[in-house]
């Protein structure tokens, strides 16, 4: 920066102080740089020669602002040439003319100069603000503060300010012999910045409570930390990162031939070693040596690890070590890039210490990789070396998706039906199942894997990398046995304990059938024509559901509000069922005649007994309904249970929550194909209760009463104490969810609130945005495609569907923002993203006109980046997913309702179900599901009961993508829509390769 330090003509030198300087925005500004970035100045100088001073007796101006006043030497035009001239000017420190320059940014009769001084200021401010500041030493060794590290969007916009510089704002020239040179704009804006960055933090009291360094405005002196501040630097302002990527293609893992010297390991790839000739016919062939072991004292050689580096200022420049180093990126990545990558592998070392072997190199471009390293890399080391900012790449043609999981198989033979599966007394089995690219191993291939000892191994033609907690897996597979209401338990929370931790569950035959009949659609069922009355929407809703756990034999409570027609419901229950045997109603003596009432209004003819008083007989029974009230069942128990029932129905059930109380144990005497609790309050609240209720509609679902207390009341107490103290307990969160995962097939409850219930809404207007892509977004997409399909025309069957699914995932993730699909943090999200700008655009137009907004996307991750984006945009918001705890679910909607946060971020599987968010004029689909009815459910997030304005629908959609051409195809109704809409993504699994092509490749849009 030497070249650019300049001082004030001599006469300046001997300026006098205190001068005022009003006006001085309508003057010319330049920007003096020094040795000490913070003894910078900036001079005012009027191009016509005269200044705009107005002196005060208290020396100051209408602004304030103190200066000295002296003489500055500028280059002028002059004729078809220049000369240099002499101008009065006011000079004034950095920390003086920043408020100057920041009102001559919005002040229209502002100087050009001043103006573009006051945006490079207004930058220089905000990377203050964001603490974009990093230590450093002057050329003499003082401390010296600078700006950064700058990001992509940083340069860019100090490139533009420096683009926009007039000839006024940079016109003192370079002190030197002739010809005259002036200073680089975007090296001076640059000193700008750091002359910001070197005053700011330098407030009066910042030495004493710091010390000296870095804090005092006066030179410290610091030899002795060069290093350091090298360092410190040199980590967060590289303008490259270095990964690894492993080439495994010359070595033989198996082959004891093949085995190279320990000086092997430490030589490069271009020695040949470990090179041998033999191949593996599967897992089987490993000799049993232990990986990574010596034998004979020599140390296998499993792989190299070849050294890339990439640009930070362009992601999508990426070269080798050695093409580096031999010069080939010199004029991409700039002279910095060989000691930038020699200082990221110095730190990466630190936590590999592998790594250290490189930088006794010349070159570090290749590391040799013995056995042990390899497997190191495959968990711990590559975790370490991701903390320190260094990937590591696998080669394509590696498998990495062997899978596990605890799978529950019923026995040969059993029924899809409940009663059945029930009954049987035949234990299911539960063991571990290992899977390649989801496709399960046969027991010889786990028993061939549990014997490798190997990171890599062979398995049905391809090369397979074994985690060494699958390996324990496939060694011990068998995890017991289990009752069949357990299995049905694990089968529908989708989970199970296994020594201690909960692991994913999978169920498989007649159990997988089972779960999903309960969890699924439960279809439609016909009104009974007997039935005297119309059945609502919903009503027929619970019909269906009711009609599918009795029809299984499960039993559930339908726990309704209060006046949605629960008795007329179950009237026509028992008129849909058409049981020979009667249907025995137990209710509170009060209910009788309400009951009696409604069977003869809504099912005339049907014979109504009551089972009630003295006189109470069940001699001539024989269909229908027998009526009786809790107390005289509790009497009368052994002579209801000697009785045959097609259903037992206990309304107001909340009378037999006390599972100790005689009224629920005479209750559970009383057998019955089909039990159905009624009630109108809420049974979640209370587990006990719950446990009562659902264990008497469905013996041994949720267990014994005292496992199921200690188990659950513990983690719902832990959580409203993590409540209290203003904490997430998200462990005890996700218990909470699969303990509601295992309860909600058993339990229906609709609230008057609930859409549908009442059905006058205001309009709702549905837009599709188009929006182009970027052009890293279009590269991405282009080169995705590009590689992907070539694997998908190799590939067939499961592994053809799972690359497909991969593809659809992949670029719907670019259509959003490249910084999803290459796992980014939110650092950089501006400018990448057609979607993002749109969505900026439309926020603005909506919270200028005090609106609300809800923000869906399918994906957390890219939910979180938006948030991070509205953040750094100081838009309020808050973001909903699926790991959020209800507790603040709960605190997210009243601050959303009550108008403190206008824009509600939400994950679209988290928002569907269970939200009243009305507050919101508008709903944005950032993504596109496959499904609209996905959307649709998103959307009723807000319309719904109780909304009171028009409702607007932004759809966004890529142009010329994927996301594009299934829209056209939805609004179209083509078979291939009719299929998304019943299968979802699963359907397009099954496209040709010619079909496939067309639907994903990029459309270029004129």
């Amino acid at each position: 920066m030497a070249q650019f330090v300049h001082t004030l003509a001599e006469p300046a030198l001997h300026a006098t102080p205190s001068v005022v300087t009003a006006g001085l925005t309508r003057c010319a500004a330049v920007f003096l740089p020094a040795g000490l970035p913070r003894e910078g100045r900036v001079a005012f100088w009027a191009p016509e020669g005269e200044l705009p001073l107005a002196t005060a007796d208290d020396g100051t101006g209408d602004d304030g602002t103190a200066g000295s006043t002296g003489e500055l030497t500028v280059v002028r035009s002059h004729g078809d040439g220049v000369r240099t001239v002499t101008v009065p000017a006011v000079v004034l420190s950095v920390v003086d003319a920043v408020p100057l320059l920041v009102r001559a940014r919005r002040d229209k009769a502002a100087h050009p100069a001043a103006a573009c001084w006051g945006a490079a200021a207004l930058h220089a401010l905000q990377l203050v603000a964001r603490g974009r500041l990093l230590p450093g030493l002057t050329a003499s060794d003082h401390d010296a503060w600078r700006a950064g590290p700058l990001d992509a969007d940083d340069i860019a916009q100090l490139r533009a300010i420096a683009a926009a510089m007039p000839p006024e704002a940079h016109a003192v020239p370079i002190p030197g012999p002739s010809p005259l040179r002036l200073p680089d704009p975007e090296a001076l804006v640059r000193a700008f910045l750091d002359a910001v960055a070197d005053s700011l933090p330098r407030t009066p009291a910042a030495a004493y409570a710091a010390g000296a360094p870095f804090a005092a405005r006066a030179a410290q002196h610091l030899p002795h930390a060069r290093t350091w501040a090298a360092e410190a630097a040199a980590g967060m302002d590289a303008g490259v990162r270095v990964s690894l990527r492993l080439d495994l293609s010359a070595f033989d893992l198996f082959d004891q031939a093949g085995a190279g010297t320990e000086a092997d390991v430490d030589a490069g790839p271009g020695s040949g070693a470990g090179s041998g000739s033999g191949t593996s016919a599967g897992v089987g062939s490993d000799s049993g040596v232990r990986a990574g072991a010596e034998q004979d004292g020599v140390v296998r050689r499993a792989g190299t690890a070849l050294v890339q580096i990439h640009s930070l200022a362009d992601p999508t420049l990426v070269i080798d070590a050695a093409g580096l180093w031999g010069g080939a990126g010199d004029e991409s990545f700039g002279p910095r890039a060989r000691i930038d990558a020699m200082l990221a592998l110095r730190r990466a070392a630190r936590v590999w210490t592998p790594l250290a072997r490189l930088l006794e190199r010349d070159v570090p471009d290749a590391l040799a990789l013995s056995e042990d390293e390899l497997y190191d890399l495959l968990g711990p080391g590559a975790a370490r070396l991701a903390a320190a900012g260094v990937a590591v790449h696998w080669p394509r043609e590696l498998a990495r998706t062997l899978t596990a999981a605890a799978v529950v198989r019923p026995a040969p033979g059993s029924a899809t039906d409940g009663s059945p599966f029930f009954d049987s007394e035949e234990l299911l089995k539960f063991n571990w199942q290992l899977a390649l690219n989801g496709d399960p191993l046969s027991e010889a291939e786990m028993d061939a894997l549990a014997e490798s000892h190997r990171p890599i191994v062979r398995l049905r033609d391809q090369w397979v990398v074994v985690d060494p907690a699958l390996v324990r897996k496939a060694r011990k597979r068998e995890l017991g046995l289990l009752e069949p209401v357990d299995a049905l338990a694990v089968a529908l929370t989708g989970t199970a304990e296994v020594d201690g931790e909960t692991v994913e569950a999978v169920p498989t035959g007649a159990l997988a059938a089972l779960r999903d009949r309960l969890i699924g659609d439960h279809g439609t069922v016909p009104q009974p024509p007997a039935l005297a009355a119309t059945l609502r929407d919903y009503q027929l809703r619970g019909l269906a559901w009711l009609d599918l756990m009795t029809s299984l034999g499960l039993g559930g409570c339908l726990a309704d509000d209060m006046g949605l027609g629960k008795t007329v419901t179950v009237i026509a229950l028992h008129l849909h069922r058409a049981h020979k045997d009667p249907t025995l109603v137990v209710c509170p003596a009060s209910l009788l005649g309400n009951w009696q009432r409604e069977i003869n209004r809504f099912a005339p003819g049907v014979p109504v007994h009551r089972f009630h008083g003295a006189g109470r007989s069940l001699d001539d029974v024989a269909g229908g309904f027998v009526l009786t009230t809790y107390g005289t069942m509790r009497g009368s128990a052994d002579a209801l249970a000697g009785h045959t029932w097609g259903m037992v129905v206990a309304d107001e059930a909340q009378h037999v929550k006390n599972p100790f109380s005689s009224t629920a144990k005479a209750l559970r005497t009383i057998p019955s194909p089909a039990r159905i609790a009624l009630t109108g309050t809420p049974v979640e609240n209370n587990l006990s209760e719950l446990w009562a209720l659902l264990d008497w509609t469905t013996p041994g679902l949720l267990g014994p009463l005292k496992a199921f207390r200690s188990r659950h009341a513990r983690i719902v107490e832990n959580i409203e104490n993590a409540k209290s103290a203003g904490v997430k307990d998200v462990e005890n969160a996700d218990a909470v969810e699969r303990l509601s995962r295992l309860v909600r097939p058993f339990l229906l409850r609709r609230k008057k609130s609930d859409p549908g219930i009442v059905p006058e809404l205001p309009p709702k207007t549905e837009s599709d945005h188009p929006v182009a892509l970027t052009r890293e977004q279009a590269s991405l997409y282009e080169a995705v495609v590009r590689e992907t399909m070539a694997a998908i025309e190799e590939a067939e069957g499961i592994a053809r569907r799972g690359l497909v699914m991969k593809l659809l995932t992949a670029l719907k993730q670019i259509c959003n923002h490249p910084a999803q699909y290459l796992k980014e943090d939110a650092a950089r999200l501006t400018g990448r993203s057609g979607k993002l700008a749109l969505l900026d655009e439309l926020l603005d137009t909506i919270l200028t006109e005090d609106g609300s907004v809800l923000v869906f996307t399918q994906y957390v991750s890219m939910a979180r980046l938006l948030s991070a984006h509205l953040a750094s945009r100081a838009v309020p918001s808050q973001l909903l997913h699926g790991g959020t705890p209800v507790a603040e679910r709960e605190r997210m909607v009243d601050r959303f309702q009550s108008g403190e946060i206008p824009v509600f971020v939400l994950s679209l599987k988290a928002a569907g179900t269970g939200l009243n968010l009305t507050r919101a004029g508008h709903v944005v689909h950032f993504d596109r599901w496959w499904n609209p009815a996905v959307e649709e459910q998103a959307t009723d997030r807000a319309y719904r009961i109780g909304q009171t304005q028009p409702v607007q629908v932004h759809r966004l959609i890529a142009e010329g993508t994927v996301e594009d051409r299934i829209a056209e195809m939805l609004m179209s109704k083509r078979a291939l829509a009719d299929a998304v809409l019943g299968s979802g993504e699963a359907a397009l699994t099954e496209l040709t390769d010619r079909e496939l092509a067309d639907l994903v490749s990029l459309r270029r849009l004129s």
